[in-house]
């Protein structure tokens, strides 16, 4: 399933109540079994081991142990239970600390959300340009534009830099996510995958006609790909940096 079809599918109105808290107790079922946290937090484990794809409704009553209607009477369908997920998981993200500048809340931002989305991978299942306007959402949000703000930029420069960081942070998280889940699922390491194919450098790879990817080649760089979030995290920085200085 593409990630565009887990995103904006729900009520709106049935999802912002729910995330705010403003939908009520339910008034039918179980009351004094389930909570909608609990029901939040029993799927986010489900959606962990699974991803969103094996997320339904009735395995998360199964887990909890009643019947699948009984859930709707907290949540009216998936659509908005991923709503809740996605902001519930967003509540684990560390808040700056009176102090940081506007660089280190920049970064603390990114590596918060990188490590979030390796705790939570299905969080990428879902598109990031529609937000579910949730609490925790829009505070880790607000902190990202308050980074920029302490460095002095107008409203648009603000926005475009978090969306450039933030944009940064998911397509890494997406490469190296992909690479756990393809070496869980074959059973084949991104270094073995590599191995059964070093005839090819071997026997087939013309040096002349790549005399750049040669040169990369032969100092070793690819294999020293563990420090590339960090690497692209502080040139990204550094671009923001670097704009302050010159608009000065």
């Amino acid at each position: 399933m593409s990630p565009a079809e887990y995103s904006g599918l729900g009520d709106p109105e049935r999802s912002i109540a729910l995330l705010w808290g403003k939908a009520g107790a339910p008034t039918r079922g179980p009351k004094q079994r389930l909570t909608v946290e609990r029901v939040v937090a029993t799927a986010i484990e489900i959606a962990d081991a699974d991803g969103l794809d094996g997320l339904s409704m009735r395995k998360v009553a199964e887990r909890l142990g009643v019947g699948t209607m009984s859930l709707y009477t907290y949540v009216p369908a998936k659509a908005e239970l991923v709503d809740l997920m996605l902001d519930r998981a967003t509540g684990e993200v560390r808040r700056p600390e009176a102090g940081m500048g506007w660089r280190e809340r920049l970064e603390l931002f990114a590596r918060e959300h990188w490590q979030l989305y390796h705790r939570h991978p299905w969080m990428l299942q879902v598109t990031g340009h529609r937000p579910v306007l949730g609490p925790n959402e829009l505070r880790a949000y607000d902190d990202a534009l308050g980074a920029l703000a302490l460095a002095g930029l107008d409203e648009r420069d603000m926005v475009g830099f978090v969306d450039l960081v933030e944009g940064y942070v998911r397509g890494k998280a997406r490469n190296s996510i992909d690479s756990a889940q393809a070496e869980r699922r074959t059973g084949v390491s991104d270094d073995q995958w590599w191995t059964a194919r070093q005839f090819f450098w071997d026997k087939h790879f013309e040096r002349a006609d790549h005399p750049n990817l040669t040169r990369v080649l032969d100092a070793g760089a690819f294999s020293e790909q563990g420090g590339a979030f960090e690497f692209g995290l502080a040139r990204t920085l550094d671009g923001i940096e670097r704009f302050l200085a010159d608009r000065d």
